[in-house]
C-alpha cells in the first residue's frame, strides 16, 4: 500500500542507566498497514516490547525516543500531555501481557470500560453501559450483563484478557500494540484469544502490532514478521517467506529452537520400576471461608510416578493440575484418599519435615521465587545449610559444583536475581530444586515465561540433569510441545479428574477422549500452512 497507517523510521529508544546512555532500539524501520498483522520477534532484551511501547509514551522517565513514527500521517514521537492521552486509547490502544496487572483490582471490568469510552467521548451512562456490554459480546464473553458487574479477580485467565482486548477496542482504534497476548494462556484458551483476533482485524479493520516468543503464534495470525536482535531488525519479510525460507542465521537459530508438536520420535516405554510417588482416589479441597462453600478442585484422581520417570500433568486452566502441585511438596492438606512420597504418608503433617529434602520445586516465575535480598550463591546453598548443615568453605565449594551444573559461571554466586536474565535465573531456580538431590522434582510451568531459544536452552539443561541425577518428576505445563518432549508419559486433566493416562506416544498420535483431542487440536505449530490447515479443522 502507497499510504500505511503506520510509519515508523530510523525509531531509536535509549535508557540512561550508570551515568551512560544505553540502546534499547536502534534505528527500527518498517510499516504496518490496515488489517494487517506485524509480528516482531525476537529473545528477551531484543527490544520488542520497548520500541513498540515507546510510541505511545509507555516508557521509563530515564528513556530517550528519537526518530519519526506516523500514524495517518500524524507524528506520534514528541507528543506530550493532551495530545498524547488523545492519542492512547482512541487511536492506538495497548493489549498487554498480563491482564491480571493491567486491569484495575478495585474496579469492575464494565467500569473501566466505560471510563475509557467516557475519556474520549461524550456518553450519557447509559449509552456508555450499553456499548460497554455491547464490546463484551464482541469478544464473546459468556453473560456479559452480568459480567460487566465482575471484579477481574472474578474472571478466569481467559475471561479477563478478552476484557482487556474489550477495552482495548472501545474506542475502534486504528492500531492495537498486542504485547504476548496469549503467553499465559493454556492453548484452548490461546486458540480462541487468536480467532477472536482474526476476526477482529476484519471486522475493524485495524493494524496490529503483535510482539511474541512464541512462532507457533506467529504462524497463526502473522501477515509479515519482524525479526529483532539486540535492538536492531536483522530481516524482515512475510510469514511464509520467514518461516520457508530465513535468510539470517539468527532466524534460523530462532526457529530451529521451536519445539514442534507430533515430532518428537517414539521411544522404548520405561521399564516397570519401584513408584516414588502414589496418590490413590486423591481428593483436594480449598475449604469454606466465610460465605464461600469449600471447593473441591481434585476429585478422586490415581496416578504414580516411577524412579527416573517424567509425569507430563497437561490440561487447561482450573483443571487442578497446580492444585496436584502444591499438595505434593506439603503446601497443601490432603482432604480424602491417600498421597504417599518415598513411603511417606503425605496425609500426616508430623511426617512433612522429614520428607522436605525428597522433594524439589521449580517454580513458573523464576525471578520472583528468588529472595530479592540474597546473592544467587545464598539462594542455592541455603538448602545445604539447612538439611545438610554445610558451612564455610565445604558450602563455597558446594555452591560453585552446583553452578557449573547448570552452566553459570562461579561469579554469579554473588549477583542478585535482578542482574541475572530470565534463563539465567531459572537456571538457579533449578539447581536449588536439586541442591539436595531430591527424589522427585516438581516443575510448575518452568519455561513459559521464556522465549523459545532460552527455553530450547532451560529444556535441554533439564534432560541433562534428569539423566545424570536420576529424579523422578511431575512437570506441569499447558504448552503440549514441550511436554511431548520431556515426558514419558502424560496424563490429562479436566475438571479435577484425569481424564486420559497413558505413555507419550498413546496421548500424542492416539488420543482416546474428545477433551485431549480438543487440547491437541488447539496446540499453535510453526508453519503458517499448517497451522491454517489446523485452524479450518478446529473451527
Amino acid at each position: 500500500m502507497t499510504n500505511p497507517l503506520l510509519k515508523v523510521e530510523n525509531l531509536e529508544v535509549d535508557f540512561f542507566v550508570d551515568g551512560t546512555w544505553t540502546p534499547a532500539a536502534v534505528g527500527l524501520s518498517y510499516t504496518v498497514n490496515r488489517g494487517e498483522v506485524v509480528a516482531i520477534v525476537g529473545e528477551s532484551g531484543a527490544g520488542k516490547t520497548q520500541s513498540a511501547m515507546s510510541l505511545v509514551g509507555l516508557v521509563p522517565r530515564n528513556a530517550r525516543v528519537s526518530g519519526s513514527a506516523e500514524l495517518n500521517g500524524k507524528e506520534l514521537i514528541g507528543l506530550h500531555g493532551s495530545a498524547l492521552r488523545a492519542v492512547r486509547g482512541k487511536e492506538v490502544a495497548v493489549i498487554f501481557q498480563d491482564p491480571g496487572t493491567a486491569l484495575n483490582p478495585v474496579y469492575t471490568i464494565g467500569f473501566q470500560i466505560v471510563e475509557t469510552l467516557q475519556a474520549h467521548f461524550s456518553l450519557s451512562p447509559k449509552q456508555a453501559h450499553d456499548r460497554a456490554v455491547e464490546l463484551l459480546k464482541l469478544v464473546e464473553i459468556r453473560e456479559p450483563e452480568r459480567r460487566f458487574h465482575a471484579f477481574p479477580h472474578q474472571l478466569s485467565g481467559g475471561q479477563r484478557q478478552r476484557a482487556m482486548i474489550a477495552q482495548a477496542l472501545a474506542c475502534e482504534p486504528s492500531l492495537l500494540i498486542a504485547d504476548e497476548p496469549t503467553t499465559a494462556l493454556d492453548v484452548t484458551v490461546q486458540a480462541e484469544i487468536l480467532t477472536l483476533l482474526h476476526d477482529l482485524r476484519t471486522r475493524i479493520s485495524a493494524g496490529i502490532i503483535l510482539i511474541t516468543h512464541d512462532m507457533g503464534v506467529v504462524a497463526d495470525i502473522a501477515d509479515r514478521i519482524v525479526v529483532m536482535k539486540d535492538g536492531r531488525i536483522v530481516e524482515v519479510g512475510t510469514a511464509p517467506s520467514i518461516f520457508g525460507n530465513p535468510q539470517h542465521q539468527y532466524t534460523r537459530q530462532l526457529l530451529a529452537a521451536v519445539p514442534h508438536f507430533g515430532t518428537v520420535l517414539a521411544r522404548a516405554a520405561l521399564p516397570k520400576r519401584d513408584p516414588v510417588l502414589m496418590a490413590e482416589n486423591l481428593v483436594l479441597e480449598y475449604p469454606k471461608r466465610m460465605s464461600q462453600q469449600a471447593f473441591r478442585a481434585v476429585d478422586g484422581i490415581s496416578f504414580s510416578v516411577g524412579e527416573g520417570e517424567v509425569l507430563g500433568l497437561v490440561g487447561e486452566s482450573g483443571s487442578g493440575k497446580t492444585t496436584v502441585g502444591r499438595a505434593v511438596v506439603g503446601l497443601m492438606p490432603v482432604t480424602e484418599g491417600r498421597l504417599e512420597l518415598a513411603g511417606i504418608d503425605m496425609k500426616n503433617p508430623n511426617a512433612l519435615r522429614s520428607v522436605r529434602d525428597k522433594i524439589g520445586i521449580v517454580f513458573q516465575d523464576p525471578a520472583s521465587s528468588l529472595n530479592p535480598r540474597l546473592p544467587v550463591g545464598e539462594s542455592i546453598g541455603e538448602p545445604l545449610y539447612l538439611h545438610r548443615k554445610l558451612r564455610g568453605r565445604e558450602l563455597a565449594r558446594k555452591v560453585e559444583q552446583l553452578l557449573d551444573s547448570v552452566q553459570l559461571q562461579r561469579e554469579f554466586r554473588n549477583r542478585y536475581p535482578h542482574e541475572l536474565s530470565g534463563g539465567q535465573c531459572q537456571r538457579v531456580g533449578i539447581e536449588r530444586a536439586l541442591a539436595l538431590e531430591p527424589r522427585l522434582l516438581v516443575a510448575d510451568e518452568p519455561t513459559s515465561a521464556l522465549d523459545v531459544s532460552v527455553q530450547a536452552k532451560v529444556l535441554d539443561l533439564f534432560q541433562e540433569l534428569q539423566r545424570e541425577h536420576g529424579f523422578a518428576c511431575v512437570f506441569i505445563s499447558h504448552d503440549l510441545a514441550v511436554v511431548e518432549m520431556l515426558a514419558d508419559r502424560i496424563a490429562v486433566m479436566n475438571l479435577g479428574k484425569i481424564v486420559e493416562l497413558g505413555t507419550r506416544d498413546e496421548i500424542v498420535h492416539n488420543p482416546q477422549v474428545v477433551y485431549t483431542k480438543r487440547l491437541i487440536a488447539a496446540v499453535p505449530y510453526p508453519d503458517p500452512a499448517e497451522q491454517r490447515r489446523r485452524r479450518e479443522a478446529r473451527n
